[in-house]
């Protein structure tokens, strides 16, 4: 069920397209807070480079509650399953034309309640890049909250985070 959001119209898939799109080109390579000015910041469009790889984002249900996306961090051994983890923060990866979307949890790595029941006990100090990744169908979700860009792969090497 859709919330009724028409394209062109800043819906959350509009909005995430523009934000994966964005993302894309510095990783591979107003509002004081809203998409617009978090993406201009992740561009550097305001003058020079600003070392921001993502800009972070809260979806939220149709019933208005934030979206907490869970998946399993990798073990410590090929085939072995790590810990559960869940977040309200995520990356977005890629959208698809059918409205569908890879996203990332962020995580702070400080944080040891790998699974918050609710946003405002989840820390977001230093938000990081998981590696944790799910699927989700945006037609879902009727509003998201973007947040500052912010650099997500600082220090991370490539592998899992200690989680």
């Amino acid at each position: 069920m859709s919330c009724g959001c028409e394209k062109g119209t800043g819906c959350v898939i509009d909005i995430l397209k523009e934000i994966a799109n964005a993302q894309k080109d510095i990783y591979t390579e107003c509002c004081a807070t809203s998409a617009e000015q978090s993406i201009n910041d992740l561009l550097g469009n305001w003058g020079g480079s600003t070392g921001f790889d993502t800009v972070p984002f809260i979806l939220y249900n149709q019933d208005g509650t934030p979206f907490r996306g869970l998946g399993v961090v990798p073990g410590a051994v090929p085939g072995a399953l790590g810990p559960l983890v869940a977040s309200f923060y995520f990356r977005v990866k890629t959208v698809y034309e059918d409205g569908c979307a890879v996203l990332e949890l962020l995580r702070d790595p400080a944080d040891l309640n790998l699974t918050p029941d609710t946003i405002d006990v989840q820390a977001v100090a230093n938000l990081t890049a998981t590696g944790v990744c799910f699927t989700v169908d945006l037609h879902c979700f009727c509003h998201i909250t973007t947040l500052p860009a912010i650099s997500a792969f600082s220090g991370n090497t490539g592998t899992t985070p200690a989680i």
